[in-house]
Formats: C-alpha cells, sequence, structure tokens
C-alpha cells in the first residue's frame, strides 16, 4: 500500500536548498532584514512573471486583497461583492477597510462567482467586484470587466490560488485594477511563512499601495496618509525568488496529476470531477472533487495512507463570523451544495504518477466497497 501525503515539502526544498542556504547567508551579512534589494528584486521578478506593469511586495495574502481595496478608495458604507465559496480571508480582508463583503453564487460549469449573478448582486452601495480564481482555475473576467465599466465599479482579483493560471491567453491577476497574490508555503508559489504581493498595471495606484503598506509614508517620516505595517521580509523575498524561477514547471507538474485524476475517475462512483472551462490553463493549486459523503471518502482514503483536505466544508456566508451580515441558508444554493461535498485530493510538484494511481485506485475501492 503506497502512502500519499498531501504536500511534501522538504522534497520541494531539497533541488534549491544550497541556493537559498547561500541567499540567507548574504541576507544575514546584509543587516537589511525587511524589502531592501531582494524585495524590490522580486517585485521586478513577479511583474515579469505574471505579464503585469507592477508588483507590490506585502507581507501576506489577505493584507494584499485589503490594501487594493483602500488604494481604491474603499471604507465605510461601501460594499464588495465576491463569492461564498472561498476562504473566508476573501471577507475578512473586505472587512478591514471598513466596507462589507455582499455575495454571488456560482457558476456551476467553473466553481468561479458566476458573471450573471454578480450582474444581479450589483446595488447602488457596490464599490468593487472580487472575484475569486478558486483553486487556481482562472475566472471569466471578459463579462465582469464589462460590468465593471458599465455600472461604474472596480473590478479587484484574488488571484491567491492562481500564480500563472491563464484564460484566453491572459494571465490571472492582469485584467482588473489589481490582484492580490498569497504566498502562504502551502500555494503554488509558497514562501516559508505569509506572505503576498499586488499586481497592476496602473502606476499610480502602485505608488499609493506603496505607501499604504509602509504606514503611509514614501520617504522616512514623511506621513502622506493613513497607513499600517504591511511588508515583505527579506527572507521571504529571496526564498520566493528562487522558487519564482522553477514555478512555471512546478505548474505542468501539478497539470500532469491533474490529467491522470480527470482519464482515470472519470465516472468512479457519484464523484463530481474539477471542471475546466474551455481556453482555460488552471494551475491546480488544488484539486477538489464532489461526492455526497466527503467525511466518509476521506477516512478511507486515511486508512489507506491518503492524505485528504477539505477546501472549503462551508459557504463563507455561513459561517460564524459572517452570520451577522444576514444571510440565510439557502441564499447561495450552488455554493452550499458544492462546500458540503468538497474533497482536496493530494496534488503537488513531486508527485508522480504512480503516486496519483494509488490515490486512484483508494478512491475506486471505497466506491466499489459501497
Amino acid at each position: 500500500m503506497t502512502a500519499v501525503p498531501f504536500g511534501d515539502f522538504r522534497a520541494h526544498l531539497l533541488p534549491i536548498r544550497a541556493e537559498i542556504d547561500a541567499a540567507l547567508a548574504r541576507v544575514l551579512d546584509s543587516g537589511w532584514f525587511i524589502l531592501g534589494p531582494e524585495g524590490e528584486a522580486l517585485e521586478r521578478e513577479l511583474a515579469a512573471s505574471f505579464a503585469a506593469r507592477d508588483a507590490v511586495a506585502v507581507a501576506n495574502g489577505t493584507e494584499a486583497i485589503q490594501l487594493a481595496l483602500l488604494a481604491l478608495g474603499i471604507g465605510a458604507g461601501d460594499e464588495v461583492i465576491t463569492s461564498p465559496l472561498t476562504a473566508a480571508f476573501t471577507g475578512l480582508a473586505i472587512l478591514a477597510t471598513g466596507a462589507r463583503p455582499a455575495f454571488a453564487d456560482l457558476d456551476p460549469a467553473t466553481l468561479n462567482v458566476a458573471p450573471e449573478a454578480l450582474r444581479r448582486a450589483v446595488t447602488p452601495r457596490t464599490k468593487a467586484l472580487l472575484p475569486v480564481h478558486l483553486y487556481g482555475h482562472p475566472c471569466d473576467l471578459e463579462p465582469m470587466l464589462e460590468l465593471s465599466r458599465e455600472r461604474g465599479v472596480t473590478l479587484i482579483e484574488d488571484a491567491c490560488q492562481a500564480h500563472g493560471a491563464e484564460r484566453d491567453g491572459t494571465r490571472a491577476g492582469v485584467s482588473g485594477r489589481a490582484a492580490a497574490f498569497s504566498f502562504y508555503p502551502g500555494k503554488n508559489l509558497g514562501a516559508f511563512g505569509d506572505a503576498g504581493a499586488l499586481t497592476t498595471n496602473d502606476d499610480g495606484l502602485a505608488d499609493v499601495m506603496r505607501a499604504l503598506r509602509e504606514h503611509g509614508q514614501r520617504a522616512k517620516y514623511e506621513h502622506e496618509r493613513e497607513g499600517w505595517t504591511a511588508r515583505l521580509d527579506t527572507i521571504q523575498a529571496i526564498v520566493l525568488l528562487a522558487k519564482l524561477q522553477r514555478l512555471d514547471g512546478w505548474n505542468e507538474e501539478r497539470r500532469a496529476i491533474a490529467s491522470h485524476y480527470l482519464e482515470r475517475l472519470e465516472s468512479v462512483g457519484d464523484l463530481e470531477l474539477p471542471p475546466v472551462a474551455r481556453d482555460s490553463s488552471p494551475v491546480w493549486r488544488l484539486f477538489v472533487v464532489r461526492t455526497a459523503d466527503p467525511g466518509a471518502l476521506a477516512d478511507t482514503l486515511k486508512e489507506r495512507g491518503i492524505a485528504t483536505g477539505r477546501h472549503y466544508p462551508d459557504a463563507v456566508h455561513l459561517t460564524q463570523a459572517y452570520r451577522w451580515l444576514g444571510y440565510e441558508q439557502g441564499a447561495f444554493p450552488l455554493a452550499e451544495r458544492h462546500a458540503e461535498r468538497v474533497l482536496s485530493l493530494p496534488i503537488f510538484p513531486g508527485m508522480t504518477i504512480d503516486d496519483a494511481e494509488a490515490v486512484v485506485a483508494a478512491v475506486s475501492a471505497f466506491f466499489d466497497s459501497g
């Protein structure tokens, strides 16, 4: 019986360990531990890799969303519409600005927020649309951009799970006014702790976001606006620089495992496999299936040494922290149904086809035994 972890950080690090060790030594010798030359280099490389004009390195993905909203003047009394099937941090970032999160239901063909549902959700208080490229699958942004122009609302991308994803030849993170990325260790591009970045094609907006992340100052002790501390540590910058040049290759490894799953798990039990939109090139941050009893499947796989996860088992509007918004069960039925049924199977760089086949065998055995 082959054991398969959910991820293998040690194996992931091994090929670049010497490179990172040398870079860490340089940082320790320099005495520059926040941003610095490595932070500036990372911003240049991120912008180039994600096909954006500029990138702003920050402390984490949640603050990246918050920074983008505040830089665009969104705050108390405003409303920001996003997906109810996402990490709760998306809503938390909206709340941190003083704005109110609102939600629109999913497109069943993609599990991302549906453009027509966004259109129905817009109110006079709506100031921004915040679509989430869920699980590394890019949204269909064209109708959302049209809605943004038509109604005069800003579009910001939550690309925290979509490093390098493309749709219709365009990379996630360059279509809206800004996009937020998370480099949490488990992401496709992961740091050694919390880290994040923003991308934008607006030079003026990038300038404002840089000031906001640094106490609102453009130069030392020259505070032009209210801000807070959201700077990136230099150590995280050097880790991300080492990993960034390998990101495309690692994404291809994920795609190979996903293709194997899609082929071998088709028509197995009641599994609903992840939909892949036409002209879409997802980066498979997660491989999420849906089934009537994900807990039972997870337990069986655990017994066979197969690790799984649940992303995300509760729609955001039904979690305790967001109950006060007033949404009831049934408000967003597609998101609620999918949240109840999700189970994430292992997928990571360095995972072999034999590992994937062990997962397939275990999943198939579960349904055969039923």
